[in-house]
């Protein structure tokens, strides 16, 4: 499995644009059937940072996913919105072990 962690850092004016934006990005991407899960998740300390906790079965549903509308559509929403651009590191699962 393939796990991305993004940063966000939102700009204040746009935080509720941009949590809906992301909202709507989230429920369409945890439909797609290469995904395990699509965490969103608001900075306590800072309501402008956010981390996206994306889990796909493969680096195919990966790549299928970024072509995708919805997140297509997501990625030109939210560029303008952002303080500094966004940070994305992927990661190999190791535990839990997956059947797949």
């Amino acid at each position: 499995m393939i796990v991305n962690v993004v940063t966000i850092y939102v700009l204040s004016e746009y935080l509720e644009d941009f949590i809906r934006a992301t909202a709507k990005n989230h429920y369409n991407s945890v439909e797609e059937p290469g995904n395990v899960r699509f965490d969103v998740l608001q900075g306590e300390d800072d309501p402008t940072r956010f981390l996206l906790i994306e889990v796909f079965k493969s680096e195919e549903a990966v790549i299928a996913h970024k072509k995708t509308e919805h997140y297509l559509e997501w990625r030109e929403t939210v560029k303008d919105w952002m303080a500094k651009p966004r940070m994305g590191l992927t990661y190999k699962m190791l535990y839990p072990e997956s059947s797949e």
